[in-house]
């Protein structure tokens, strides 16, 4: 049977579960604490595909947290580490954010944000630069049959005054557009969490992964075979886990609550 005290690897979701949009939660910075004291290892995982990882150092440290390259690990990272165990694309359209095209382009992926002849896939991240022009590029390239990817699946992202669409209401237009659904590579799927196993030379059995959704954080978990903790401070409920077919092997209030039951174990 899992024990939470056994635990030394934190997969740490971060919109919902140690903060919302700017404001961190107060149990936050304690728990990391802790985890260091214990010889521990903690790693940031985020299905946004919009930021770098730069930006998310940066706002950390505007929290109090002082954090490194190697603290994170995002649905980006997972989706070139998959580009890149697969024959090479010709060109990729990448639709998203200016910095979701950067980060593929230092990868060495060899993408564009114009219709071009020689597309033979569609990249999809979270975008908050939209226009229209990208989806009637996006039905073209779908409609001329073109491989279709997307960084993350995530229905909504969270903010301060309630949910703004994501990539998969994006894909869900484009699907009602078009027939075309893309291959997930963030979570629910369970590469990013397999990714971050091999980095850090953890096993599967010592690493949990804590999040506040049950069709991605949660169901990445259970996907992976690693322990799931549920925090109930972001987009779930303690009604939507008891009726979810992805069941977390733990559920808590929050950060700090799962922070006591880690430390009392």
């Amino acid at each position: 049977m899992a024990r939470l005290e056994d635990k030394k690897l934190f997969l740490l979701d971060m919109d919902g579960t140690i903060y919302i949009d700017e404001d961190l939660f107060p149990g936050t910075i304690p728990f990391l604490d802790a985890v260091r004291e214990r010889g521990g290892r903690y790693l940031f995982l985020t299905n946004n595909s919009s930021r770098s990882v730069d930006a998310y150092i940066s706002k950390l440290a505007r929290m109090g947290i002082p954090s490194v390259r190697e603290d994170f690990l995002t649905s980006v990272d997972a989706l070139i580490a998959d580009l890149a165990g697969r024959p090479p694309f010709r060109k990729c359209y990448a639709f998203g954010t200016r910095t979701f095209r950067q980060q593929l382009a230092e990868a060495g992926v060899p993408v564009t944000d114009r219709l071009e002849d020689d597309i033979d896939c569609l990249l999809m991240g979270f975008d908050t630069e939209l226009v229209f022009q990208k989806l009637e590029d996006a039905c073209i390239l779908l409609n001329r049959g073109v491989e279709y990817i997307a960084a993350n699946l995530d229905w909504v992202c969270p903010t301060w005054y309630g949910s703004v669409p994501d990539v998969g209401c994006v894909c869900e237009m484009l699907f009602k557009a078009t027939g075309r659904r893309p291959r997930g590579i963030g979570k629910p799927e369970p590469a990013m969490l397999r990714l971050a196993l091999e980095r850090t030379g953890f096993t599967a059995g010592e690493a949990v992964m804590v999040g506040d959704r049950l069709y991605t954080d949660i169901a990445s978990g259970v996907n992976a075979g690693i322990d799931t903790v549920f925090v109930l401070s972001g987009e779930g409920t303690a009604a939507d886990a008891a009726a979810s077919s992805f069941r977390p092997t733990w559920v808590f209030e929050d950060i700090a609550a799962m922070h006591r039951a880690w430390a009392e174990g």
